[in-house]
């Protein structure tokens, strides 16, 4: 049932006192705004719950109007929740002056409601805003800095706007402050200012997260349809079993199916604020089910003692007699019946709540066969509550009255053994009682050790899966928003579950860039799915839901970090995506400008034909282009395979040939000592000619090969020496300990180590020498002088920076040619080392001769 006809039932908050038609006024005492010194549920006067029935009707009817306005209806609970909370918190209108504004900030508009910043950013001012339902404007102080959230619920200012004080939204001042000071003591963040009392947080100010909206909006509406007495007012109509009447009416509140209405009145009777009980009868049978809200029982001091004994305990249920079957309630138990459903009258001493409609006809009494095997179950059993809200007959009078009510029991069986085939129905059992107790113990006994087995199409049994999640932490992380359907599964699924969901997590690891965030990216990945779904009520295959479609990656491109067209790693949208889009959106116009040059004139269905077939065209030449080039990428890494293979084979074949100087097997063609002894060769040449290049002529070849032998004798001295001062320091022992060629593989490192030093040395004594020559002394006059003449030298030439310039261009002057003149040297010797390539003699002089050169038998032989 929707708000709107909610409202419809209830009685009309002008008839709170006698008919005005009557001539007499109406008494307008009850509305009253609430102290702030009270506390709920202390019982006292100034208790905020302690609401006279007047105002109760009042504000209900304008939290219901409010609900069922169309910007608001339909929106999510934390939505819904957050409008009501702004609506309390408007200002009431100055006389003809419309302001109805409230100032918030966001984060404390969270507090409000349980969820952080971001959800009331995303889920509550962008739909609002949207639906024209929330006006808002950030609120800045005289130096420009935020100071709040200028907020205005449309509803309220059209109410005021149009319908004027006869509007259900258009409460007084003294009405809101109720509202509000109801909330506070409901689910109030509390506060606790410097200079002031300190505001005490509500009641469900603890409980964050998800759901923390809905469990909040549902105790609200639950205390507006809340007696004096603290029990619910119960809807009447059939509802069905497994719910119960106290979820079916909670639903009808929320707007919600009565699956989740059950789970939102679990929680508050788990945080203590609801309690369930079932009235005693005279004849010991379970009786109507009720629903007492705690807070406000206390409120007015009628809390039973059997009630509030085990109000923080949970659900209360009176214990059924063994063969109690059905609704067996008699009338004389039930006493003097007021009016059912919401808005029934009001008593204070009146604790009693009519759960069926007035005039509804019992069941007879099904007899009972044997005492049953089964514990007494914690279920309603009424035969006519399993039909929903329709008022439909079910397919069988037998079906579903096996199901659980409330919740509480896995199986609400009957206090017959033939619970499935009454003769009174016409039935015939398929089962003996001998048979049924049997099976029963044998459940019983499995129970007692441990694995749980239920029943499930016809005789076949399955093990009951575990009600925890995983025990890994990532998987308990990830599998946090199905929590409740992994309760469904059994062990067999819960293990496959386990099993996909490590195999996204180690997908989801080599995605991010940091892996620890992959348990939060997967459960958020499954929260999206459940949105889009409709909420877990709505999943009718856990399993198949978890392993299908929950868990898998839906990639909208060939990017391995796209899911639905956002990129995993960053959270921003999916730029491959948006390219593939441009991209086709590109091809359509294309196409279509096609279309029209090529067939003018055409009708508008017969273009758009055209212009799809063409689509199709192109979208199935793309595919084949792709399907062609993952093949051709398909060989191309086959053939880099074999390419690596086969340079592997290479590799371990060169490495297989001996050395060709000294016969070491196993060294490439050359071990590390001969490698490095030519090395050493090298480098002592260029050191010799590197001492030739500034310190011999270069034309005679005599003094260039004297002043190379001086170089490679010092440079072989400086090895000798250098070898003996590390056998100095090097233990022996140790050094023959390495290996049998470690002594000359050490020495022959030592060798190239001093060559490169040596080298070094000869290369850098000459290039000073040339520096000195005067071809550089020349060229680095010409830099300092051409430096000092540049025009901002030209006044200060003999000024620190004008002289510091003219040194560092001269400097690089006399280093560039000197570094020119030794390239040009060195070439000039490596040309004289070098032989000269011999020419070829002509053909004119090589012919004679051949022709003179006699010939051998064979070429006689071919001549003749």
């Amino acid at each position: 049932m929707s708000s709107a006809a909610l409202l419809a039932m209830q009685p009309d908050p002008s008839e709170d006192s006698l008919n005005s038609s009557a001539g007499i006024p109406r008494q307008r005492a009850a509305l009253r705004s609430v102290p702030a010194s009270g506390k709920p549920g202390d019982g006292g006067l100034d208790d905020p719950l302690r609401l006279g029935r007047a105002m109760r009707l009042r504000l209900l009817a304008a939290v219901q109007a409010l609900l069922a306005d169309p910007s608001i209806a339909g929106q999510s609970d934390v939505a819904r929740l957050a409008a009501v909370v702004l609506y309390a918190k408007s200002r009431a209108p100055k006389g003809a002056k419309n302001d109805n504004q409230t100032s918030i900030w966001v984060a404390e508009l969270g507090r409000w409601m349980g969820v952080g910043e971001s959800t009331v950013n995303r889920r509550v001012l962008v739909p609002l805003r949207a639906s024209d339902g929330l006006h808002t404007k950030e609120k800045r102080n005289a130096k420009g800095r935020p100071t709040g959230l200028e907020c205005l619920v449309m509803p309220l200012w059209n109410a005021r706007k149009s319908g004027g004080a006869a509007h259900p939204l258009a409460l007084s001042k003294a009405e809101l402050a109720t509202l509000l000071r109801l909330c506070e003591a409901l689910f109030g963040p509390g506060w606790t200012p410097e200079d002031k009392e300190p505001t005490p947080p509500g009641l469900l100010a603890g409980r964050t997260g998800k759901g923390a909206a809905t469990d909040r909006l549902g105790l609200l509406l639950m205390v507006l349809n809340t007696r004096a007495s603290g029990w619910l007012q119960l809807c009447g109509g059939s509802v069905k079993a497994k719910e119960g009447r106290g979820a079916a009416t909670l639903a009808r509140l929320l707007g919600c199916s009565p699956s989740g209405a059950r789970k939102v009145l679990a929680r508050l009777t788990e945080a203590g604020v609801v309690a369930r009980d079932h009235r005693d009868t005279a004849t010991r049978m379970r009786g109507k089910g009720r629903v007492m809200l705690l807070p406000v029982a206390r409120a007015y001091g009628r809390t039973p003692a059997s009630v509030e004994a085990v109000s923080g305990l949970g659900t209360v249920f009176s214990q059924r007699p063994a063969g109690a079957v059905g609704d067996h309630a008699p009338a004389a138990a039930a006493g003097a019946l007021g009016a059912s459903g919401i808005g029934g009258a009001e008593e204070a001493g009146d604790a009693a709540v009519q759960e069926r409609p007035d005039g509804a006809e019992l069941h007879a009494d099904h007899a009972s066969v044997v005492t049953p095997v089964v514990p007494p179950q914690l279920s309603g059993g009424f035969s006519g509550e399993g039909r929903g809200g329709e008022g439909r007959r079910p397919g069988r009078a037998c079906v579903r009255e096996d199901q659980a009510v409330d919740g509480e029991s896995a199986v609400a069986g009957s206090g017959s053994l033939v619970a499935g085939a009454d003769p009174l129905r016409g039935e015939k059992p398929t089962k003996s009682p001998v048979d049924e107790q049997e099976q029963a113990g044998t459940i019983a006994a499995g129970a007692r050790a441990g694995a749980r087995l239920t029943v499930v199409g016809g005789r076949k049994t399955q093990q009951q899966g575990r009600p925890e999640l995983p025990a890994d932490l990532d998987l308990r992380v990830a599998l946090a928003p199905v929590s409740w359907l992994w309760r469904g599964l059994n062990r067999w699924q819960q293990d496959r579950v386990v099993e996909a969901a490590k195999v996204e997590l180690a997908q989801l690891r080599n995605v991010l860039e940091w892996s620890g965030q992959a348990p939060s990216a997967l459960a958020a990945r499954l929260t999206s799915r459940l949105e889009e779904t409709g909420g877990e009520a709505l999943v009718t295959r856990p399993f198949g839901w978890i392993t299908r479609r929950g868990l898998v990656r839906r990639p909208s491109c060939s990017d391995v970090r796209c899911d639905d067209g956002v990129r995993l790693d960053t959270g921003a949208d999916c730029d491959n995506c948006a390219n593939i889009l441009h991209s086709r959106r590109a091809w359509r116009v294309r196409i279509a400008a096609e279309v029209d040059q090529e067939l003018p004139g055409l009708e508008q269905d017969a273009r758009y034909r055209e212009i799809e077939a063409r689509m199709r065209r192109h979208a199935e030449a793309e595919a084949a282009g792709l399907v062609a080039r993952q093949a051709e990428a398909r060989e191309r890494e086959a053939q880099a395979a074999v390419e690596r293979e086969r340079a592997a084979a290479e590799a371990a074949a060169r490495q297989a040939v001996a050395c060709q100087e000294c016969g070491r097997e196993r060294s490439a063609g050359l071990c590390e000592a001969c490698g490095h002894r030519r090395q050493v060769e090298v480098l002592i040449g260029e050191a010799g000619l590197l001492a030739a290049a500034w310190s011999a002529d270069l034309t005679d070849q005599v003094a260039v090969a004297a002043v190379v032998a001086e170089v490679r004798t010092a440079i072989e001295d400086a090895i000798a020496a250098a070898w003996a001062q590390f056998q100095e320091i090097t233990d022996p022992a140790a050094l023959a300990a390495a290996g049998p060629n470690a002594v000359e593989d050490a020495a022959a490192y030592n060798a190239v180590l001093t060559a490169e030093s040596a080298a070094a040395e000869y290369r850098h004594e000459a290039l000073v020498m040339l520096g000195r020559s005067e071809e550089a002394q020349a060229e680095a006059r010409k830099a300092y002088a051409t430096e000092l003449a540049k025009p901002w030298f030209q006044a200060l030439p003999d000024s620190d920076d004008a002289q510091r310039a003219a040194t560092g261009a001269a400097a690089k002057a006399q280093t560039r040619t000197a570094e020119h003149l030794l390239a040009v040297r060195l070439e000039q010797l490596h040309t004289q080392d070098s032989p000269a390539p011999a020419r070829a003699a002509a053909w004119s002089r090589r012919l004679p001769e051949l022709a003179a050169r006699p010939l051998d038998g064979e070429a006689l032989e071919v001549t003749a």
